[in-house]
């Protein structure tokens, strides 16, 4: 695209270039009457200016268009130069707006408000990270119409601006097809590599040592902060009859109609994504979506997991021997004890206890906004669970798209 593009635009110069040459030739021969030409060569200089015929002033001006088309001469008129300045400014800025608008690795390695802009990225340097851990899993293919960077640029292009497939078949000149095969290869490669890489729960020692200083007086064993969010589906469907949507083993009854799907989600003190759960049924309690999730099995005795509203859990927390805070319940609670002269400390306990609260909804509204697809409705065929990984492509898209959010430098701490 970007050739096809270089190249209307060298037409396009040259044919201004053409059109500033005849209009030269034009004035030249309007005044070549009433001055005396200069000497071309050694012949035409012993002709006298009264004698010349039309044929030899025709000669004379194609000679000294020649001489245009190689080096300098005498007579150009000094507009044409500025003209030809003009034009090659004109040329210069052309390139550049091309440059701009194309989708070229070059385009990109420095331009970090471009990349941020099409892909989520903070910068040049992050998405090169991400390709080169992809890079050793991506095919290969000779034939293939889209280089690497450029399947990956599409990839990120999809789950960032949320571009309809049609749209970027145009952008990249290809078939829809081909961007269809594209997205859900690519989606897989970062769900085997990238969300183990950068979704993950860490040590306890890790936890501990860089817990925000809200938390330490407040929540000192805090190991998560647990909240549910929502995306719409594009078609309902029915649960008895269309076994598509990633619904886990939970019971469900035999008439539900699912409209979207519901995420548990786990995050860190420090603000990044530790855990994400598999798409279940909308209509799905919170205590069957924790239970059923996984993220239970991740506790050890004496954590202390926080959530803003009772997810009802508490007795299957309790069963690993850690412990459930309710935040908006406990903010008053935990300070009734405080005395007259206390206040501003039970101020500043009640303000950092507030800001828990916000805490999982920051890092949710983050991914949402960073990754607009998160926003729904899902398309019926993201729905389809991968028979090999027993995971719906969206389901994957929602981990990619939290791997990728702990990526970036601003990933909402807690303050």
């Amino acid at each position: 695209m970007y050739d096809k593009q270089e190249a209307q635009v060298e037409a396009a110069n040259a044919l201004l270039f053409l059109q500033g040459q005849g209009r030269f030739l034009e004035d030249h021969g309007q005044t070549r009457s009433q001055e005396e030409p200069e000497s071309v060569s050694s012949s035409l200089s012993s002709c006298d200016e009264e004698d010349k015929t039309e044929d030899d002033v025709e000669e004379e001006i194609s000679l000294t268009s020649v001489n245009q088309m190689g080096s300098p001469v005498k007579n150009i008129p000094p507009d044409f130069q500025s003209s030809l300045g003009a034009l090659k400014k004109e040329n210069m800025e052309l390139r550049e707006s091309i440059e701009k608008m194309s989708l070229t690795e070059a385009s990109f390695r420095n331009d970090p408000e471009k990349v941020r802009f099409y892909t989520g990225l903070p910068n040049y340097f992050v998405f090169e990270t991400v390709m080169l851990l992809l890079m050793p899993h991506m095919k290969g293919d000779k034939n293939a119409k889209l280089s690497k960077f450029q399947q990956l640029l599409l990839t990120l292009m999809r789950l960032r601006l949320d571009l309809k497939n049609q749209d970027l078949a145009y952008r990249f000149g290809v078939k829809v097809a081909t961007v269809t095969r594209i997205v859900h290869r690519i989606i897989n490669i970062m769900f085997t590599t990238l969300v183990p890489t950068a979704v993950f729960w860490p040590s306890r020692a890790e936890l501990r040592k860089n817990l925000p200083a809200a938390l330490r007086c407040t929540y000192p064993d805090c190991a998560v902060i647990i909240d549910c969010f929502r995306v719409s589906l594009e078609k309902a469907v029915s649960v008895d009859v269309n076994q598509e949507v990633a619904s886990t083993a939970l019971t469900v009854p035999a008439h539900a109609t699912v409209n979207e799907l519901k995420y548990v989600i786990g995050v860190a003190p420090q603000g990044v994504v530790m855990f994400v759960s598999r798409g279940s049924p909308g209509h799905v309690s919170d205590k069957n979506l924790v239970e059923s999730s996984g993220l239970l099995c991740k506790l050890l005795p004496g954590d202390v997991v926080l959530a803003e509203h009772d997810f009802d859990i508490e007795d299957l927390v309790g069963a690993r021997k850690a412990e459930l805070k309710i935040t908006s319940r406990n903010c008053y609670e935990n300070c009734q004890s405080g005395q007259d002269g206390e206040n501003f400390s039970l101020v500043g306990t009640l303000s950092d206890k507030a800001n828990v609260h916000r805490h999982v909804g920051k890092v949710i509204d983050m991914v949402k906004r960073r990754y607009s697809m998160l926003t729904g409705p899902v398309e019926s065929p993201f729905t389809v669970v991968d028979h090999t990984s027993n995971v719906s492509t969206f389901d994957k898209i929602v981990q990619v798209a939290c791997a990728l959010n702990n990526l970036c430098i601003s990933a909402a701490p807690l303050e």
